[in-house]
Parts: C-alpha cells; sequence; structure tokens
C-alpha cells in the first residue's frame, strides 16, 4: 500500500469528547492536530472497540447508519449524524486479504457506524466526506490472533488509506470515577510506561515486540488498567500491521488517567517532526 497511516487512539468516553467535558478536551486537542498532520485519505479503516463478532467481519453497506451504542447522555448525543459513505470494495478487499490469510472474514450490509468510530473521526474529519469502512474485533479477545489479523493486512492494495485503531490504552470503568489516589496513579502509569516502551523502543526487535504485545497480560498492572481487553486490542491490529516501533507517541489525560495513542506515519513520506 502506498501512503498508508496508521493510529491507535484512546477515545474518550461515549459521545463527551463531543459535549465540550472538560475531561475530554486533551483528546480533542489531540484528535483535531493529528488529522492536521496526515495526508488526507482516500478511504478510512476503522477497528472500533465497540463491535465484536464470532469471526471477523466487515462492514459493507454503501450508507451505513448510526449506531448510538451509549446511554444516560443529553438528547443531543442521539441525535449526532456522520453521513459519510460506506466503501463495499474495500470492504472486499480486506475480507480477501484475510480469508488469504486462512482467517476467517465475512461481510455485514446492515451494520451502521458505532460511537468507537463516529466521535473521534467527528473531530478529525467533520465533514464526513471520506468512505469509511469498520472491521470487527474478534470475540475471544485473543491477543496472538489479532495480531494476525493485523499482519494479514499488510497485503491489502490501497492508496493512500488511514488505519484507525479506536480502544483505550486505560479502560477500568469503575477507576475512572475513583479516588484518584496515588497509588491508583502509579498503576496507570507503569503500565502506559510498559506499553510505550514496548511499541516505541527501537531497540527491541520486532519479534520481542510481538511477543511482548502477545504476552501483554505479563505487562505491569496489566488487569488493573484493562479487566477485560477489548479496549486494547485494536491497538495489537494496528501494531500487526505497522510491524515496526511507532513514530509516535502521545499521551493524555482523560478522567484523571494516562491514555495514550500511537501514530505509524506513511513510509512513502518523512515523518512529522
Amino acid at each position: 500500500m502506498n501512503n498508508l497511516n496508521i493510529a491507535f487512539i484512546s477515545h474518550g468516553g461515549g459521545p463527551m469528547p463531543l459535549l465540550d467535558d472538560p475531561h475530554h478536551t486533551e483528546l480533542v486537542v489531540y484528535l483535531k492536530s493529528l488529522a492536521s498532520k496526515l495526508v488526507r485519505p482516500s478511504a478510512i479503516l476503522v477497528i472500533s472497540a465497540h463491535w465484536e463478532e464470532s469471526v471477523a467481519t466487515i462492514t459493507a453497506g454503501p450508507n451505513p447508519k448510526m449506531i448510538y451504542d451509549y446511554s444516560g447522555f443529553p438528547p443531543a448525543s442521539y441525535q449526532l449524524q456522520y453521513p459519510s459513505p460506506g466503501e463495499p470494495i474495500l470492504a472486499q478487499k480486506v475480507q480477501k486479504v484475510l480469508q488469504s490469510a486462512d482467517i476467517t472474514a465475512t461481510l455485514d450490509y446492515q451494520r451502521g457506524y458505532d460511537h468507537g468510530m463516529f466521535v473521534p473521526l467527528m473531530l478529525m474529519y467533520p465533514e464526513a466526506d471520506i468512505p469509511v469502512i469498520q472491521l470487527s474485533l474478534v470475540n475471544t479477545l485473543d491477543a496472538g490472533q489479532h495480531l494476525n489479523i493485523g499482519k494479514a493486512l499488510q497485503a491489502l492494495d490501497h492508496d493512500n488509506l488511514l488505519v484507525i485503531g479506536s480502544g483505550f490504552s486505560f479502560h477500568n470503568m469503575r477507576e475512572f470515577f475513583a479516588p484518584n489516589t496515588e497509588e491508583r496513579q502509579v498503576k496507570n502509569q507503569e503500565f502506559e510506561h510498559w506499553l510505550q516502551t514496548v511499541l516505541s523502543d527501537k531497540q527491541l526487535t520486532e519479534a520481542e515486540r510481538t511477543q511482548a504485545m502477545a504476552d501483554w497480560l505479563s505487562a505491569p498492572n496489566a488487569r488493573y488498567c484493562h479487566p477485560r481487553e477489548e479496549h486494547l486490542l485494536p491497538l495489537h491490529v494496528c501494531y500487526g500491521l505497522a510491524g515496526r516501533a511507532s513514530d509516535e507517541h502521545q499521551n493524555v489525560t482523560i478522567f484523571n488517567k494516562r491514555s495514550s495513542s500511537f501514530v505509524w506515519y506513511s513510509q512513502a513520506e518523512s515523518s512529522p517532526s
């Protein structure tokens, strides 16, 4: 693929980044700045933490509807619209490369856009005029399986594609609202430091990096930060696709927790400084 950019983002809580929530200010600023650094993509592939299926599944409808997969927010958050078209041809390409790697994959012509997709993209590309497809997680939640999905996507032939892993590097819902004690801060920061080191340290071999990501549960405070790993696995797909150390790492604070985003810029161009 020419001009392939890959980004894992910590996408925040539900629609709150769009509601002027002060806990999401850093995230909003970061996502807008990230879009300004990227060459405008011809299409976007989103791996969202909010979609799990028994096999890898790709949205293939031409005009996906909205899925408001959150509750308890202001009425305006259920009126949000992001009318980007789908991209059925790209969806078929994704299915083909996954199947060629012996990964079962299917197309879904009915599923719409979940908030893991439309919330960050409303900030990054508010015009909603870039075609978008989504790729599900597999509900085994197996890290190695998602690394392999990413690796299989390396065979995808589509110029100027942006792949976004939309998850959260810290996702313990109870702890977001617990007292922000020093002990909790240390647990959060130790895992974030481990993640940054694994994905950014160019002294690691790719075999070492892959093994660390596959064995992420051995990281400090792994289960504290991820009682369930669905918000981390989009990162595994992104790294599996990139196959190298990230070019950029950014920490933002969301609900008093440090959260990471990682970017792999197109190797056809020089990375932004």
